[in-house]
């Protein structure tokens, strides 16, 4: 038997470590061919943390491996190995690979290739440490490395000097109000946005070590801890935990960051929205249900309240999200909406869970499992046309699509399967999901359930809006080099093969949870839902675009832009100011006012103090008559 921490060290630490021979090459032999060949490496690591998830995922049975830590404060490093864990590791191993060997080709020519396999690489082991950690202070380690890393990768090509990394068209305004962003600014707005909601967390997990004693989360007594906080405890508690997951999830309203972060290169992008970052938000709320057990708390008032107001930001995210990608017409900014869209929708789905049981939470990771492999093909395709045509807005038609051939059929495939469109893999899963919706209908009545319909209808139109706009209807492209793309290909190729296998998964009953799917897939209600989402799908085909001040006001993201670049901001500039005059008022007050008056009243005191009798008598004589009068004029 292979030693747990040895394996565990190996599964962390490889990635890292491979990049680091390219990462020093490239400090003192920048672009050098022979430096630009040690990307392999990096490759490879990504390649033995694969082994080494798929071995956990195959072999290990449920349950936890401690290494001693800091023991005497009840704090160790605990990694946990269940349901969720171990697909999720194979899941994020499996699909940073893929990209890595995709990136092989696609980011060949770059000129900062040291800085992008090492945080690619950092990216992959932080989101690794957040899957397998169940100790909160080891996930934070691992979740501000994602932090950091994102910062880095979205921000890669900071010369902001390539049109074709920037988001928006350039010089483009509305009102006061830019409406394009460059590759820096998209990494500081990444940053900043994912601290606001860090903060929040830290704090709760230290009120969670200051009320149980523990961090692990499996460990602590959930319904005990929310019984002795309260109703007002428990919000406070768990919305402020909440806040790092929202912001990193892009849920509603820290979605711009997003949107923003498709400046980065389409690997980090792919990688980005499908295993790591975004999805980190809604696995840990999924890890959170799965050991709080909502459904066995509903004597806990505080409880309900928070996972209803998560039931809500998920499908207000969800439809918002989907709303933006039908109007947008960047390849790279579509997706992100529609990925926000997806993350919500994933919310949504386990904050169900409070009225519906465990089962909302595994179609909630079902439904992860499954769009992280279909976003990640439809970014990398996305990457591949933006390569061959340098034109990162859609374009592309059927002559286009007769070049690429193996892309236009992966686009199709990786569409339909996301799209719900019976019998492809995520209609089987929305199936499930919109049973779970209908169950909410007796608890807290239809919108929900209607929300989610909706939400699926659009989100059906936007893949169809993808896949013509760039293969079958699109403006024909102004420049296109096909430079015979060999590991692209098969990256997304296999990539989108994975649907298939989720497919075959569910329909052969291999997975148990799957028959449930099946179950829920066969019910009238969910074909009609089916066949709305496939109608939805073939008009948005036909018609692509909507040429529409509509359609321009979605593409704009409902100038949601105005809340990051001009409302906050304005509000943030507003308290500086209060503050600064505050501090200067304090400044005035401590170092000029009460020094000066000190002074002069010394001055004075020293000036009566001239040793004369007479002098005394009179000030004394001044204070009796004073004394007097203020007498008088009370009894008056």
């Amino acid at each position: 038997m292979i030693d747990v921490a040895i394996l565990l060290f190996l599964l962390f630490a490889t990635p890292v470590a491979c990049s680091l021979p390219i990462t020093f090459a490239w400090v003192y032999r920048p672009g050098a061919e022979w430096a630009r060949k040690l990307s392999i490496l990096s490759v490879i690591g990504l390649f033995v943390s694969l082994c080494i998830a798929l071995y956990i995922l195959f072999t290990f049975p449920d349950g936890k491996f401690v290494y001693p830590w800091l023991p005497e404060y009840n704090i160790n490093f605990v990694f946990i190995f269940d349901y969720l864990s171990k697909y999720m590791g194979a899941l994020t191993a499996l699909i940073a690979f893929l990209i890595g060997v995709y990136g092989l080709e696609y980011m060949k020519h770059d000129y900062r290739l040291g800085w992008y396999w090492f945080f690619f690489n950092v990216f992959t082991a932080s989101m690794l440490i957040v899957v397998y950690s169940d100790n909160l202070l080891l996930l934070l380690i691992g979740w501000e490395g994602l932090g950091l890393a994102s910062w880095a990768l979205i921000g890669h090509w900071f010369r902001d000097d390539d049109e074709l990394s920037y988001v928006g068209i350039i010089g483009r305004k509305i009102g006061p109000l830019d409406m394009f962003w460059s590759p820096s600014f998209g990494g500081w707005r990444a940053i900043s946005t994912i601290r606001f909601g860090d903060m929040p967390m830290f704090f709760a997990i230290a009120a969670l070590y200051a009320l149980t004693g523990t961090l692990n989360i499996s460990e602590i007594d959930w319904a005990h801890l929310f019984h002795e906080i309260g109703t007002v405890g428990t919000v406070i508690l768990v919305m402020t935990f909440l806040m790092g997951p929202f912001t990193k999830s892009a849920q509603l309203p820290f979605s711009e960051w997003l949107m923003t972060a498709m400046t980065g290169p389409t690997t980090v992008s792919a990688l980005l929205h499908s295993a790591t970052m975004v999805a980190a938000g809604t696995y840990l709320f999924m890890r959170l249900s799965w050991y709080i057990e909502p459904w066995k708390l509903h004597h806990a008032h505080g409880v309900e309240i928070v996972y209803l107001f998560v039931l809500f930001l998920g499908l207000a995210s969800a439809l918002y999200g989907a709303s933006v990608a039908l109007g947008c017409l960047e390849r790279k900014v579509l997706l992100a909406a529609s990925t926000m869209s997806s993350l919500g929708l994933m919310f949504a789905c386990a904050a169900a869970s409070f009225w519906v049981g465990k089962i909302a939470v595994y179609v909630a990771f079902w439904y992860l499992i499954t769009h992280a492999f279909a976003k990640a093909t439809l970014f990398l395709v996305a990457g591949h046309l933006i390569h061959a045509t340098h034109d990162r807005f859609c374009c592309g038609n059927l002559d286009l699509a007769k070049k690429m051939k193996l892309g236009f059929a992966v686009t199709i495939f990786a569409t339909i399967s996301l799209s719900g469109i019976p019998p492809f893999t995520a209609y089987w899963v929305k199936s499930a999901m919109d049973e779970v919706m209908h169950h909410l209908m007796h608890e807290i009545g239809g919108a929900p359930l209607y929300m989610l319909i909706v939400t699926s209808v659009i989100y059906s139109a936007f893949l169809a809006k993808f896949l013509s706009l760039n293969f079958v209807k699109g403006p024909r492209p102004k420049h296109l080099h096909l430079h015979g793309e060999v590991l692209m290909p098969i990256a997304y190729t296999a990539m989108v093969s994975m649907l298939a296998v989720l497919l075959w998964e569910i329909l052969g009953h291999i997975e148990p949870i799957a028959t449930g799917f099946i179950e829920k897939g066969f019910e009238r209600s969910s074909f009609a839902v089916g066949l709305a989402v496939l109608i939805s799908y073939g008009i948005t085909l036909a018609v692509p675009r909507l040429e529409s001040p509509v359609g321009k006001f979605l593409g704009d993201r409902m100038y949601m832009p105005a809340l990051n670049d001009l409302i906050v901001p304005k509000i943030g500039w507003a308290i500086a100011k209060v503050i600064d005059y505050g501090n200067r008022g304090i400044d005035f007050f401590c170092h000029q006012a009460i020094p000066r008056a000190i002074g002069a009243s010394s001055l004075w005191i020293r000036a009566i103090q001239s040793g004369y009798l007479k002098r005394y008598v009179k000030i004394a004589l001044g204070f009796v008559m004073v004394a007097l009068i203020v007498t008088s004029l009370i009894r008056w």
